[in-house]
């Protein structure tokens, strides 16, 4: 019998302080029922969970995990919650949509600074915005498109040169860059675990506990290893990763991506940079590109490498090689503080679709998801799970039409044509993206 895979990080997640390790959650051992079980505790399974319960908090209620929300992908993400779609289409059609998407985003986060204001989550919470930067001196199309997209949309921007940029960043290795007020900083571990420790008394939370397998159903039963749950309804919130639990064909693929976080700056080394206030920077190509942060706590924060992880799990060889590659782009980027060494390396995965539709709603009768986040997850999974609870429930919410005018996921085809697809268009991104890093 094939069971589903169980996602594995041979990495430690590098947000998750050591003085401050999250509240563990008990293993499920032995069987119980719920009226829902939620699997996986990342944004959108949470957000879900949580709008379930306060609903109706008659209903019983079960989140699992195969590991628990500090060491998700939710966790392990760069910490940016973005209030703007990344990219626009010229047609009257795809501006709307666009704006269908804004407002999902805008909401995600209304609804986050709302839950950490009355549950009290220390997560290094920054209203900073961020910069969007490149690298390459010939091409002026990437940026162009991009403040063409912003101006559609009535939205603020700033437009920085190589040493206003330096001003702001303590580096010249950018050219150009512009910087949009709309986006936040956090420390996202910090943010899960707090959203995950603070649900409603009618939700129940299981770590360690990975599905091994689902019987679908009338009731569905959830197996795991050391008890099974009997349950009307599941949401499976896996994103791309334990595909064998979908009762349909896949339309979305997890791939990897790895961060490493510096030691702190010593108030020598800080003196080789000008005054700087945290912040973080995107490359205009997400595949070849470095994501930077400079953090509260005088860090820098390096994510660049994707690469398929279509079973959900990275090796400590993989590990190893971003680490080496985070340490020369580093170095390129801050040749002045050559001496700043990376502490630790760690991976995530993103859920990536063909057409970069979400996939979102009813399954089968039952079974619901909400994925395919495409790499910004943190604002879009949290509306993303709020969302499907009404829908699920039947409850009216104005943005349900927004989240469906997004479109539908293409479907994607089995491995091993989807393995060559994808290490085809991740070459092809790597070249058009060489001059970035």
């Amino acid at each position: 019998m094939k069971y589903a895979s169980v996602p594995l990080n041979q990495n430690q997640n590098g947000w998750l302080k050591d003085d401050a390790l999250p509240t563990a959650f008990p293993a499920l051992i032995g069987d119980t029922n719920a009226d829902w079980v939620v699997i996986g505790s990342g944004f959108a399974g949470i957000s879900f969970a949580r709008r379930l319960a306060s609903h109706n908090p008659s209903l019983k209620i079960i989140v699992i995990d195969a590991a628990c929300a500090a060491e998700s992908s939710s966790a392990r993400n760069s910490g940016f919650i973005i209030g703007l779609p990344h990219n626009i289409g010229s047609s009257t059609a795809e501006l709307k949509k666009a704006q269908s998407y804004r407002s999902l985003l805008q909401e995600g986060i209304n609804q986050l600074t709302s839950l950490i204001s009355q549950q009290g989550i220390e997560c290094e919470w920054e209203n900073v915005g961020k910069y969007h930067c490149q690298v390459d001196t010939t091409n002026e199309r990437v940026l162009k498109e991009y403040t063409d997209n912003l101006d559609m949309m009535s939205e603020p921007y700033q437009i920085l040169a190589k040493e206003a940029l330096y001003q702001k960043l303590g580096t010249r290795f950018y050219n150009k860059g512009i910087y949009t007020p709309s986006s936040i900083l956090v420390n996202p571990a910090s943010l899960i675990v707090g959203l995950a420790n603070s649900l409603p008394e009618n939700v129940t939370v299981y770590n360690n506990t990975p599905v091994m397998e689902i019987h679908h159903g009338n009731v569905a039963q959830v197996l795991t290893p050391y008890g099974t749950i009997r349950a009307a309804n599941i949401m499976l919130a896996t994103n791309a990763l334990s595909r064998e639990l979908a009762p349909v064909a896949s339309q979305q693929a997890a791939m990897a991506t790895f961060a490493s976080i510096t030691a702190p700056l010593t108030l020598e080394q800080r003196q080789k940079l000008p005054p700087m206030s945290s912040w973080g920077l995107t490359p205009v190509n997400a595949i070849a590109g470095a994501t930077l942060r400079y953090t509260q706590d005088h860090r820098f924060l390096i994510r660049q490498h994707v690469t398929p992880a279509l079973n959900g799990r990275i090796t400590a060889a993989q590990t190893y090689h971003a680490t080496q590659m985070h340490q020369q782009i580093f170095n390129k980027i801050y040749p002045q503080l050559a001496d700043v060494p990376v502490t630790r390396t760690w991976s995530g995965t993103i859920s990536v679709t063909r057409n970069g539709a979400p996939v979102w709603g009813a399954l089968k009768k039952g079974v619901y998801t909400a994925g395919g986040c495409n790499g910004a997850g943190v604002s879009k999974q949290t509306i993303a799970g709020t969302l499907l609870a009404d829908y699920a429930l039947g409850i009216d919410h104005p943005l349900i039409g927004a989240m469906q005018q997004l479109g539908k996921a293409n479907y994607l085809p089995p491995s091993p044509v989807l393995d060559v697809a994808i290490a085809v268009s991740l070459m092809k991104e790597r070249y058009l993206g060489r001059s970035e890093v």
